[in-house]
């Protein structure tokens, strides 16, 4: 008796289908009431999963999407479900990846604002991440997060072009790096320009920046102050802001021959990051 799994995942936000030309963007559909729900057809000529097998692939699904709805979700292969089923549970699990992209204005470019019913506060008790927007050529798209990411559950957003570059979002607490920020933190209470970028770099390129810094400029855009670094090797533009009770770090790189090709277009890209 061989049985078709099928497996919908669902959680507290609703998707508006939009006309975004994205191959990354979810199946769109609305999900609902933080559950998942696993439904069986058997026939009865061919074998496979018995009841009592099919209820224990519904316990583990269930667990799993309590644990991935507060952070970053990973891809249904791991979950190790082949066929046509593996797409489905694939947009399942990545629900936290909400559309958040505008039209292309007159030179092809978009923006991005992080929507408010996007999912990842990053620990309980936390309030809602505050939203950041950045701008990139219209062939960028998300890419999926997964927690075994370098960054961990911290990384909030990737972005990437085949052509021209990746970019990724880290939000992280500011209480991890000093414990005596109130609400309201600013990235001049964090520290220097300096002290910063050797404290927080590593997060972004895995190894210590000394000797990588090329370049530091300080910002000031409505109030927010923006610290913008340029580091070599590897290429990688940073900026660096604090807001609420969070350290934001947006961080643009490409490969050597990236780099050489689309650097305007990359440093357009990290010197649109706001938190707005």
């Amino acid at each position: 008796m061989r049985a078709a799994l099928f497996t919908s995942c669902s959680f507290a936000w609703t998707y508006q289908p939009k006309a975004i030309p994205s191959h990354n963007l979810l199946v769109q559909s609305s999900l609902e009431h933080g559950a998942c729900s696993t439904k069986s057809e058997a026939s009865s000529r061919e074998s496979g999963l018995v009841n009592g097998e099919a209820e224990k692939v519904s316990g583990i699904l269930k667990r799993r999407s309590v644990v991935l709805s507060g952070a970053s979700l990973v891809s249904s292969a791991v979950l190790g479900f082949p066929g046509e089923g593996l797409a489905v549970i694939k947009q399942g699990l990545l629900a936290g990846r909400i559309p958040g992209l505008s039209e292309p204005d007159e030179q092809g470019w978009r923006t991005y604002r992080r929507p408010d019913e996007k999912s990842g506060g990053h620990g309980v008790g936390w309030s809602p991440i505050i939203p950041y927007i950045f701008s990139v050529p219209q062939d960028w798209e998300e890419v999926p997060v997964s927690i075994a990411d370098l960054g961990g559950t911290e990384i909030d957003l990737r972005f990437g072009s085949a052509k021209e570059g990746r970019l990724s979002v880290i939000v992280a607490p500011v209480l991890r790096f000093a414990d005596n920020l109130d609400g309201d933190a600013t990235i001049e209470k964090i520290g220097r320009p300096e002290t910063v970028i050797n404290a927080f770099g590593p997060e972004v390129i895995g190894e210590n920046v000394e000797g990588k810094v090329m370049s530091i400029n300080v910002v000031q855009d409505s109030g927010r102050t923006y610290y913008q670094y340029e580091l070599e090797p590897p290429h990688v533009l940073i900026t660096a802001t604090a807001a609420g009770n969070r350290l934001y770090l947006f961080n643009v790189t490409g490969s050597g021959l990236q780099w050489k090709r689309h650097y305007k277009e990359l440093k357009k890209i990290a010197d649109s990051f706001r938190v707005v």
